[in-house]
């Protein structure tokens, strides 16, 4: 067998494998002499039918599996020897497309191969990493904002008129030129007056409206609304006040506490300090892991492998697209062309992707199947009613167990990182770690 170099330009690689017609018969009689023992055909003993037999009645199948894994072998060999890693599966075609039995086999092998990724002096890279301590006051603030969800609401005195801050229990019907429209009606609908969850200035219009009133409430629709067909239309919704409520405020005390599973009032602060405390730190790795990455940006330059880069590139442009136009929920669109910031964003995905992935390689990191089984559970809670279809999508797509696994298996590396390089606390407040996380989304 040989091969033969057809290119070699950046991480671009090409080879031509020949498997002369004489090797590729010696492997199929080897295979037929290895399963001559166990064959028996009508006429003939287990075992004594003989080769010519033999290659008239299996010749064919045989010949199939015998290039096939002489191919294989002669691919693993090459890689073996020269020491590439694929970036993506091998491109594997026959050059000789009219191939007949007695002919040489020649295939064609094209990749791209990993680059070698420098060594790091992590010694030398130098992050910070912010603390932040929960406050009283901001204990006390998550305090109140619980105390609010558990706001209660009770019927005001026959013939009150409702306030803002009120909630108010109404049955409605919109109508556009005379119409009814799909998702226009509900009956016994909660509607907190003020909260502005409605469309704007249909709670304004039912501030003073008493339990049995009818209304009718004008309204236009925004322009900018989600649904195309009832932006920027007038509607008339006809509605019916079957009640009108006063919010209960809850008392911040221990029957409070004990409402979210916390033995005392004393006990609960403790648990919300602890929360925050989860929160806060979450929030500081984010940024510790920017900076870290940040700075292995700028440590480390070797050329990505152009089919990697092309697909990130794809993927970042239709994404933002997709950000851009949200009223577009389908992928029928005109095919989104990358541009020069696509491309420089998908250059750094792709090389600090491969440089971590090389590290973890390197020093042996992996991903507990009780994490990966964590991350499944939480992922399947996201389709509810839906998890056992869930459960057995991942089982079937070694993919989407991927996808699952890759931010943990990278969790892991940045954590290993973290040992390895001068980490710095920096103490912050809330208000300069929320500063400090809205950077992040901007960039």
């Amino acid at each position: 067998m040989q091969v033969t170099e057809t290119l070699n330009e950046g991480l671009k690689r090409g080879y031509r494998i020949t498997l002369t017609a004489a090797e590729l018969d010696a492997k199929v009689e080897a295979k037929l002499k290895e399963a001559q023992p166990q064959v028996e055909l009508k006429g003939f003993r287990k075992g004594k039918v003989p080769m010519a037999l033999l290659r008239r009645q299996f010749g064919k199948q045989v010949l199939g599996e015998a290039m096939q894994e002489a191919i294989d072998g002669a691919m693993n060999d090459h890689f073996t020897a020269t020491g590439d890693r694929p970036a993506a599966r091998p491109d594997v075609t026959m050059e000789n497309a009219d191939w007949k039995e007695g002919d040489d086999v020649a295939v064609a092998l094209s990749y791209e191969t990993l680059p070698d990724v420098p060594e790091i002096d992590f010694k030398a890279i130098a992050i910070e990493r912010p603390t932040v301590t929960p406050t009283d006051e901001e204990v006390a603030e998550a305090l109140d904002q619980l105390a609010r969800n558990a706001t209660t609401y009770a019927d005001r005195d026959e013939g009150a008129a409702a306030e803002s801050g009120d909630q108010v229990v109404i049955d409605f019907e919109g109508r556009i030129d005379g119409e009814a429209f799909p998702g226009g009606a509900a009956e016994d609908f909660p509607l907190l007056l003020g909260s502005e969850a409605f469309i704007p200035g249909f709670e304004d219009k039912l501030v003073g409206a008493r339990a049995g009133e009818a209304r009718d409430i004008e309204i236009t629709f925004p322009a900018d609304y989600g649904a195309e067909h009832l932006a920027g239309k007038d509607a008339v919704f006809a509605t019916t006040v079957k009640a009108v409520q006063a919010p209960e405020a809850a008392e911040i005390d221990d029957a409070l506490a004990k409402r979210y599973g916390a033995e005392s009032l004393e006990a609960f602060r403790g648990t919300i300090r602890e929360q925050l405390g989860r929160e806060y730190a979450g929030a500081a790795r984010q940024i510790a892991k920017r900076a870290l990455l940040d700075a292995l940006d700028g440590a480390v330059a070797f050329e990505v492998p152009p089919g990697m880069l092309a697909a990130e590139a794809g993927q970042i442009a239709h994404q933002l697209w997709h950000e851009e136009h949200p009223e577009v929920q389908g992928h029928d669109h005109d095919e989104i062309e990358p541009d020069e910031e696509h491309l420089k964003l998908a250059e750094r995905r792709v090389r600090l992707g491969l440089l971590l992935a090389e590290l973890g390689r390197k020093h042996e990191i992996t991903v507990p199947e009780a994490d990966l089984r964590e991350a499944i559970i939480a992922e399947a809670r996201r389709y509810p009613g839906q998890e056992r279809t869930f459960f057995e999508a991942v089982q079937q797509n070694p993919g989407l167990q991927q996808q699952i696994r890759a931010p943990l298996f990278e969790d892991k590396v940045i954590d290993f990182l973290f040992e390895l390089v001068e980490v710095t606390e920096k103490p912050m407040t809330k208000a300069e770690l929320q500063e400090a996380v809205d950077r992040l989304s901007e960039d």
